[in-house]
């Protein structure tokens, strides 16, 4: 017999999960190429071979794969690290992490890094970027011995403020307009990633992160308490700390490098969400993660129709979509802080 919550949350979970196929689909069919369900059905029956092919499977699937894996990402990141702060205004992005990751890739550019090692040198400078920052904003805030949160949350916007200054500094120095061009379209972030590669290991890398983080839904549910309630109740919250700040850091550090800075994602989906399921982490994790997803889905699908046939940067829809929305939820006190 399930009970009146369990089949609550198989209920949002259901219309979550139908929401995503629902958008995704959508965004299969709507383009500067539009094709219609019955039409796709009939491409994917004949096989390869068409140009309506390889539009389907080889320009828009592969975004629609990564939408997923980037939404679900940081969106979780972001739940994971409001639970560990108790600050419903921090997001994935805070800890300076796409701020380490903006350099390496700026450094990237314009050091020319990439005519020796490839097109994974975009996504591989960022991601290290993104793995020095998380090392130094772990190691000074581990110098007492414990994992100070407020700490850790003050070195990682100070790290963030730098990063972006560096980054503006190189950009003044450039004197190449396609330096310019490749720094400031990869900040605004695309998921017109090329590297089928690159997909897959986003792909796994954030349903890893599902999996480990939900064996740590009930810490965090504790550590929602206070850290004194939580350490009462048997949890040990120094490890906890670690492992979730590990976790939530290199799935944003992967986002980040695959990418490039999305907005918004991490900071409001946890936020609406929570508005359905309330703080318990058993199904917010799972419903969080799926609607970013959807909503990364859903506004890579308008940059690439709003202005036809040009495509915006989808960091530029989630942060007009993403920021009136929650300023309108706020207005309207939906959402609390």
């Amino acid at each position: 017999m399930i009970d009146k919550k369990t089949g609550r949350w198989l209920m949002l979970l259901s219309i979550v999960g139908a929401l995503l196929c629902g958008i995704c689909i959508i965004s299969l069919c709507v383009g500067a190429a539009g094709i219609p369900i019955k039409r796709m059905l009939h491409i994917m029956l004949e096989g390869k071979g068409s140009g309506e092919y390889s539009i389907l499977f080889d320009i828009r699937l592969p975004r629609i794969v990564l939408g997923f894996a980037v939404g679900g990402s940081l969106s979780l990141a972001g739940a994971i690290l409001q639970g560990v702060f108790r600050n419903p205004l921090v997001e994935p992005y805070t800890l300076g992490i796409s701020g380490g990751a903006s350099l390496g890739v700026c450094m990237n550019i314009v050091f020319r890094w990439y005519d020796a090692i490839g097109v994974i040198a975009f996504p591989l400078s960022g991601f290290l970027g993104a793995i020095l920052v998380i090392i130094f904003v772990y190691r000074i805030s581990m110098r007492t011995g414990a994992l100070k949160t407020q700490g850790m949350l003050l070195t990682g916007v100070m790290i963030s403020f730098i990063s972006s200054s560096l980054v503006m500094l190189i950009m003044a120095v450039s004197r190449s307009e396609e330096d310019l061009h490749n720094i400031v379209f990869w900040i605004m972030g695309s998921l017109d990633e090329p590297n089928m590669l690159l997909i897959k290991v986003a792909v796994v890398g954030s349903l890893a992160g599902l999996i480990v983080s939900y064996f740590f839904c009930l810490d965090l549910n504790a550590l929602a308490l206070g850290e004194e309630e939580a350490i009462h109740l048997g949890i040990d919250v120094e490890k906890t700390k670690r492992i979730l700040f590990i976790i939530a850091s290199v799935l944003t550090g992967l986002s980040v490098s695959v990418a490039g800075i999305i907005g918004f994602v991490g900071l409001i989906i946890p936020h609406f969400m929570r508005m359905f399921t309330g703080p318990d982490h058993r199904i917010l994790l799972v419903t969080v993660f799926l609607a970013g997803a959807s909503f990364l889905i859903l506004c890579d699908t308008i940059a690439r129709i709003v202005i036809d046939p040009f495509e915006l940067p989808v960091g530029v829809i989630t942060g007009i979509i993403g920021g009136g929305v929650f300023v309108y939820a706020l207005s309207k006190k939906q959402v609390t802080l």
